[in-house]
């Protein structure tokens, strides 16, 4: 019996060690002592299902002791091995070790394998292990960054202190080996449990070796800066141990066969808690690095399978899970303190293989997730859980992690297994090893969260993105090969950002607030909910609607996918972006539903955006977006609504900037991080080249609503100020590349619009006391307290019938551009402009003197009629914060570099966009309708006011038209010489424009208490009269041909149309038209000072001057009075308007033009001798009173000017 013992133990040690021999095996009693023995590491690589890409290049065996139970027990008791250490270091293959490595030759005694489960199996399968310390070191190659050593992906020494492993029954529990075994029986499998525990676990992240051969780490050590030029710190020569004296245990379950073949190995490990109480920065960087390492080794998709297969032991079917019940990881730096706290993790990786192909399938659960900033005052946690209550739903498990693996342990998943409630965070991944050809997916991921809150802030997001930008960048490539095909679907219930800003940092730019701006909000918030992203190529995308587009026949639903492809799409049921109210703000209680502190700003229902793209060449797409491939970009929302007040106006403009600032920060963290790579030739070469070569961008809004509130109101359901509601806007922009041009179409399609402004009393900036008091008598209030809303501007949809009887309703906007650019100098007889517009179904209502007052009530306009001062500071704020950016032009540059140069070595160069060529333009104005509406017409029609009245312009003078057209074309190109080959290039891009207008009508208001108004000014035909009535006219422009040397285009009329199809009745009375005339004048005051305030917001008063500012203002006044003054003013009498007398500028006989020189030289020379007495007269009178000084010194210089004005006289007097 000994003997059989003895051959038992030397089968199983030649199975498990290097060189053994029998003449190394001597037995002393019941003992067996082996020192310096070297390990079959394809053994251990198999027993312990390592991932193909590890290789165990080491594993030493310092001393081990074979004690042996007495003859008669070997089939109760178990052999113990006791190991005093052992060594082990595991390296990640390259893809040129992992192909090319011969594969081990079987050992003898693993012949066996598969024959029958024997003495020997029996004998291994029971042994008791017990090793005092495992040293384990593992090296990754990163499978991040080529940069320098710097980047190198740090190495992780494991150490294990009183390892215990043993044998147990089904239940895990210790009895005799032979009870162990009765579990397998009529099982039809063999069963081994082992159970194995240990006493502390130690992670120690050493530098790489590498790492010393870097500049900044020598220059570190020898006392130099810690930190980078970034000012992170990456100096990690000293190591740091990341974990220390943790405890576990796990549950091994061995599967075979009847015949003793490796079927199935399953490993439970169980952690109760991981603490890491202080770990660095450069720690921290280093542990990213080795983690994103460790990842690409655990799903490299371009290792053969088959080195997994070096030995028969290896088991076809494999499960590792590890359960950590809490994680506590504190990042500690002198400034900052960051707090990592996880609760219930849960991995697991399942591989199934069958030789040849190796599926993995990985699945993470998260109980719980909680992030804090301890170092900030006071402390706040950057990411949690929702707070709210999680409905108990089951886990979602995807198609393809369902019944992916059958349970190798036959009992069930364990009790600590099972996370307590739903879980916050799952994630199953589905990978095949080798990466199939396509159309087989290589990855399929499924993530699924529960509601997060998440709050930033910026020193906290500044250093994540450094740490992130750091550690976990993937070379590409690394992980899966370039022609693979992979899926991804997450999904968020709810998604809670908050962005708390403090004052300081928004006047940081001198930004001077008013108290109640600087009190009223104190942070954003936005909320998703039911968020949704996913990418594959075998996305179905609704929107884009790629069957119907013949440039995406690749993309189409029939057609194979490939890794030349790619989809996105990622859509939300609803978004909204809130402001986050003071607490001393006891009036901004009124929020989204009933959230107090939230001032509810804009929100998104159903809105989705989806993105499409292929290769031209169909190979795999690794540059986004795809150089002269095909782009397609779809975004739309079901409803749009905005809620904006002054202050929250600004509010958001500051928090824009700021997050520019931010956003600046972290790109510029991200550059410093990436290392310095060699000048890849793909990137050079012109911009045209680097562009996709078809690209179309399309947006669809179905309602549309923004609301500009009452600047001390903060109740937002309240009637607004201002509210523009719009209905089925859909906008698409589209790119083409045509060989040598470049093809540019845009299409805008709107049904309707609607503006509403509010009409509250004194809103109407009049002269007349008794008008301003009617408007203050017949004010109307609504229900809730609010005035009315009043319609400005809307839409009159109108529906004509086409022949077959089918109805077509008229569009507000359908506007098409065509432009086509040429994209070298020799074709620019290829430039041409194509623009379609028509513009339908126009009303305005109000007026210039309304929309004054509008101005003045928002704050647009000040009291003087300059622009605002909180406008004009926002201004001054923008035109120097970061978003002055994206309103300053740049060219198009065709070839560039980071450093300037060009690609070619012959300097950048800008495309041709010179005057198009080729001009065709049609703008088409169909139904339009302007009611001119004064302070009276409001306060008639008040009374009868209704949303939906139809009678309101029939109340005030209105003009319409039924079609108004312009049309302007570019000439025929004409041969030159008789060359059909040599043409004439035309000099101005337009030289033929046609304008139209038919139906014009100027109505005046109707009698309140007239059934069939029928009086109008020009024509006396009613507003449902038919098309045909009203004035039509036709004028139609040419350029002359003799204008070609002149700077300035002269036009000529060459043919007028004027037709009326009925007869015209104008009648007026006396009393109307001093009203229209009033009308006109208050309206043109009103437009003339709106001129002058946006000037003087854009601050051109200097270049336009003062004098005709000042004529701005009074622009309708002086209109209306020179146009019906008595006087008839003729040409030569034109300056009656410098206030000469007229008896001094009349003529009684024939006047001709040197007539008129010479008398009009005598007028102004009477005129100048008269004031130049008057003027001595004055200085005498005041000379001798006690007057200013300052008066008389202006009077002087009126002298100066006069005398100056006499010898220029004088002088054109002699000239005449």
């Amino acid at each position: 019996m000994e003997s059989i013992l003895a051959r038992a133990l030397e089968y199983t040690l030649k199975y498990w060690l290097k060189s053994f021999s029998r003449d190394q095996f001597k037995l002393q009693g019941r003992t067996v002592q082996l020192s310096n023995l070297d390990m079959d590491g394809d053994a251990l690589h198999s027993s312990m299902g390592l991932p193909p890409a590890l290789h165990v290049t080491t594993a030493k065996v310092g001393k081990l002791e074979i004690v042996l139970p007495s003859v008669s027990n070997v089939q109760i008791e178990p052999i113990v091995v006791q190991i005093d250490k052992l060594d082990l270091v595991l390296e990640e293959n390259s893809d040129l070790d992992a192909r090319n490595s011969p594969s081990s030759s079987p050992s003898s005694s693993s012949s066996g394998k598969g024959s029958g489960y024997g003495f020997a199996d029996k004998i291994a399968d029971g042994m008791t292990i017990e090793i005092h310390t495992v040293n384990l070191l593992l090296e990754t190659r990163g499978g991040g960054r080529q940069g320098g050593a710097a980047w190198a992906s740090p190495l992780a020494s494991i150490t294990i202190r009183n390892l215990l492993l043993y044998s147990t029954n089904e239940n895990w529990q210790v009895v005799n080996l032979k009870e162990a075994r009765e579990f397998s029986t009529n099982k039809k499998f063999i069963y081994v449990f082992k159970k194995l525990e240990w006493e502390s676990l130690s992670i120690d992240l050493l530098p790489h070796p590498d790492m010393f051969m870097d500049a900044n780490i020598a220059c570190t050590q020898k006392g130099g800066n810690q930190r980078d030029d970034d000012g992170a710190k990456r100096a990690f020569f000293g190591g740091e141990r990341f974990i220390e004296g943790i405890s576990g245990e796990a549950y091994i379950t061995v599967q075979r066969t009847e015949l003793n073949s490796p079927l199935g190995l399953e490993v439970q490990l169980h952690i109760t808690e991981a603490i890491c109480p202080a770990i660095s920065e450069p720690g921290l960087r280093a542990l990213l690095r080795f983690l994103t390492g460790l990842y690409v080794c655990l799903n490299r998709g371009d290792v053969d399978s088959n080195t997994q297969q070096r030995s028969t032991e290896a088991a076809g079917r494999s499960i590792v899970s590890i359960v950590v019940d809490h994680i506590f990881l504190c990042i500690k730096d002198t400034e900052f303190k960051l707090e990592l706290l996880m609760q219930s993790l849960f991995f697991s990786r399942a591989s199934v293989s069958d030789g040849e192909i190796d599926n993995n399938l990985s699945k993470v659960m998260i109980g719980g997730l909680f992030l804090r900033d301890t170092y900030s005052r006071p402390p706040c946690t950057l990411v949690q859980p929702s707070m709210q209550a999680i409905s108990e739903e089951p886990v979602h498990v995807p198609d393809f992690g369902k019944d992916f693996c059958p349970p190798i342990y036959p009992l069930g998943d364990q009790q600590w297994q099972s996370i307590v409630g739903v879980p916050f965070l799952c994630l199953h991944s589905l990978q095949t090893k080798p990466s199939p050809v396509p159309p087989a997916f290589a990855t399929q991921t499924v993530i699924n969260c529960q509601p997060l809150m998440i709050h930033l802030q910026e020193g906290s997001c500044l250093r994540i993105s450094s740490f992130l930008a750091d550690g976990i960048v993937v070379n590409p490539g690394a992980v899966l090969p370039d022609f693979s095909v992979n899926s991804l679907v997450f999904t968020l219930k709810e998604l809670d950002v908050t962005v708390p800003l403090d004052m300081h940092n928004l006047r940081s730019r001198g930004n001077n607030r008013t108290n109640i701006n600087q009190s009223s909000f104190s942070g954003a918030r936005l909320h998703i909910e039911n968020l949704f992203f996913s990418e594959s190529p075998s996305l179905k995308l609704r929107l884009l609607n790629l069957d119907k587009d013949p440039a995406c026949f690749c993309l189409w639903e029939d057609q194979p996918i490939d890794a030349s492809q790619k989809k996105w799409t990622t859509r939300a049921s609803h978004l909204s972006l809130s402001l986050e109210t003071c607490s001393v703000s006891t009036g901004l209680q009124s929020s989204l539903n009933g959230t107090s502190g939230l001032w509810r700003c804009v929100e998104l229902k159903d809105a989705c955006i989806e993105v499409a793209m292929v290769t031209a060449d169909g190979s795999p797409l690794t540059i986004v977006p795809p150089p002269g491939g095909i782009v397609r970009i779809g975004l739309a929302c079901e409803k749009y609504l905005s809620h904006t007040s002054a202050e929250q106006l600004f509010f958001v403009l500051d928090l824009y900037a700021y997050f520019g600032r931010v956003s600046e920060k972290i790109v510029l963290v991200g550059k410093n991080t990436r290392p310095k790579k060699i000048t890849d030739d793909s990137f050079e070469g012109k911009l045209i080249d680097k562009v996709p070569n078809d690209t179309a961008v399309s947006l669809a809004v179905n309602d549309l609503q923004l609301r500009f509130l009452e600047s001390s109101s903060m109740n937002i359901e309240g009637v607004p100020l201002v509210q523009f509601v719009g209905h089925d806007l859909f906008v698409r922009v589209t790119h083409r590349t045509l060989g040598g041009a470049i093809a540019v179409s845009s299409t805008i399609l709107w049904d309707s619009v609607e503006v509403d402004c509010v009409d509250t009393e004194g809103n109407l900036a009049c002269e007349n006391d008794t008008v301003l008091n009617s408007i203050e008598n017949g004010l109307l209030g609504s229900g809730n307290g609010y005035s009315q809303l009043r319609p400005v501007f809307w839409i009159h949809n109108q529906i004509n019938h086409s022949s077959n009887g089918k109805a077509i309703v008229d569009r507000f906007l359908d506007i098409s551009v065509e432009h086509v650019i040429p994209l070298n100098k020799q074709d620019v007889e290829c430039h041409s402009l194509n623009v379609s517009a028509c513009i339908s179904g126009i009303r305005l209502g109000g007026g210039m003197n309304y929309a004054e007052s509008l101005l003045h009530r928002f704050g647009i306009l000040d009291a003087d009629g300059g622009p605002g001062k909180g406008l004009s500071k926002e201004l001054e704020i923008l035109r120097a914060g970061p978003l002055s950016k994206l309103f300053k032009p740049s060219p198009l540059i065709v070839d560039s570099k980071e450093d300037g140069s060009s690609g070619d070595g012959k300097g950048s160069e800008v495309l041709p966009l010179g005057k198009p060529d080729d001009v065709d333009v049609s703008i088409e104005l169909k139904n339009w309708l302007f009611a001119l509406e004064g302070a009276q017409e409001m306060a008639v029609f008040k009374g009868y006011y209704s949303h939906e009245s139809v009678g309101r312009e029939e109340r005030s003078w209105h003009t319409t038209f039924h079609n108004l057209h312009v049309k302007a074309k570019s000439s025929p190109k004409k041969m030159m010489n008789g060359n059909r080959k040599s043409f004439r290039t035309p000099t101005y891009p337009v030289e033929l424009v046609t304008v139209g207008v038919e139906g014009l009508q100027i109505l005046k208001p109707h009698a309140q208490n007239c059934n069939n108004p029928v009086v109008l000014l020009v024509n006396g035909i009613k507003e449902s009269a038919e098309k045909s009535a009203g004035i039509n006219l036709e004028v139609r422009l040419v350029t002359m041909e003799d204008s070609v040397d002149n700077e300035m285009v002269e036009w000529v009329v060459e043919n007028v149309k004027f037709s009326v199809e009925q007869p015209i009745e104008a009648v007026v009375t006396k009393d109307e038209l001093q009203h229209l005339v009033f009308l006109c004048k208050s309206e043109g005051d009103s437009m003339g000072r709106i001129t002058a305030g946006i000037l003087r917001l854009l601050k051109l008063e200097e270049t336009i001057g003062q004098a005709a500012m000042d004529q701005l203002t009074n622009l309708g006044s002086e209109g209306i009075d020179k146009i019906f003054s008595p006087e008839k003013l003729s040409r030569g009498s034109s300056f009656c308007s410098t206030g000469l007398p007229q008896s001094n500028l009349v003529s009684e006989g024939p006047v001709t033009s040197t007539t008129t020189s010479e008398f009009t030289m005598a007028s102004l020379e009477e005129a100048v001798t008269d004031s130049q007495a008057k003027c001595a007269t004055l200085l005498t009178e005041l000379g001798r009173s006690e007057s200013s000084v300052q008066h008389l010194a202006t009077v002087k210089q009126l002298t100066q000017k006069l005398q100056s004005m006499q010898s220029l006289l004088t002088q054109l007097k002699s000239q005449i």
